[in-house]
């Protein structure tokens, strides 16, 4: 299929994306790598009027270390950057995020599409939405009334859909502190497929020891999701697998075509244990 008709602006600066933004209104839509919004043009599913094409903004694509030992990505940044590294900025503290980016799609998907991208598009099983609520990350974001910080607890509010104004442009995502014992893992139906679900943690490890971490599902609600019942499991003293099978019976995943609700708790089971193990392991 081909998309609806739509009118092309390219924007020369952020502040020019964000005027756009606000002349144009909700018929338009912001794209960069286009890897997730192209194909709901395509399929209809998403008929934009007016696409603000931001590729071409060049200051959001930095990634680097802040003076707190903070990591901040431009918003530009593509993911196939964050898995090759090229300037060894993430360093063992932020590894997770490198190692996170191979279950993304294929190479051509995680060399065109890009960080800010699929944390607006706000997916609930992609990979950049579960980092950013386990790391407890911050986001900027840049407007007509200025710029503000939004903690990741406010941004995701549903299916497909964040804290962003229609007029905001999202510039910056920051990991406020390192994450050396944290770990991704998921499982598709074929590899590169979306997630039926997924599963991270961040541990507390001292001298060998799991003082306690953060646990996060995608694929189980209609966002990302910390699940308090498998911190407090941790926070414990308790075994990864009575952590995994706190996870599972916390949640109730939509069934669909491609599971039951049995099934995804399951998955759940699994993933979080398999989570754990590899998070300690690092």
């Amino acid at each position: 299929m081909k998309p609806a008709p739509f009118r092309y602006h390219r924007a020369p600066d952020v502040d020019g994306a964000t005027r756009l933004l606000a002349e144009l209104g909700d018929d338009a839509k912001v794209i960069a790598g286009g890897q997730s919004l192209v194909a709901m043009m395509n399929f209809r599913l998403a008929r934009p009027r007016h696409l603000v094409d931001i590729a071409g903004i060049r200051e959001l694509g930095r990634l680097h270390r802040d003076a707190d030992g903070g990591l901040r990505i431009g918003a530009l940044t593509t993911h196939h950057t964050v898995e090759t590294d090229p300037t060894g900025v993430l360093g063992t503290g932020f590894a997770v995020l490198r190692d996170a980016m191979g279950w993304i799609g294929h190479l051509p998907i995680r060399t065109r599409g890009t960080v800010g991208g699929s944390i607006a598009h706000a997916d609930a099983t992609a990979e950049w939405c579960l980092l950013a609520v386990v790391l407890g990350a911050e986001f900027v974001a840049r407007g007509p009334r200025g710029e503000r910080r939004i903690p990741v607890a406010d941004f995701f509010l549903g299916y497909y859909t964040t804290a962003l104004a229609p007029d905001e442009l999202l510039i910056e995502i920051v990991f406020p502190r390192p994450a050396p014992h944290a770990a991704l893992t998921e499982f598709a139906e074929r590899r590169g497929d979306f997630a039926l679900v997924a599963a991270a943690v961040d541990l507390d490890i001292e001298e060998g020891t799991v003082r306690g971490g953060r646990v996060a599902l995608g694929g189980v609600a209609a966002a990302v999701v910390r699940v308090p019942e498998a911190e407090a499991v941790l926070a414990g003293g308790g075994s990864f697998d009575d952590c995994a099978s706190a996870a599972a019976a916390a949640v109730e995943p939509p069934a669909d075509a491609s599971g039951s609700t049995h099934y995804r708790k399951e998955l759940v089971r699994t993933l979080v244990r398999r989570a754990c193990e590899e998070a300690k392991s690092r």
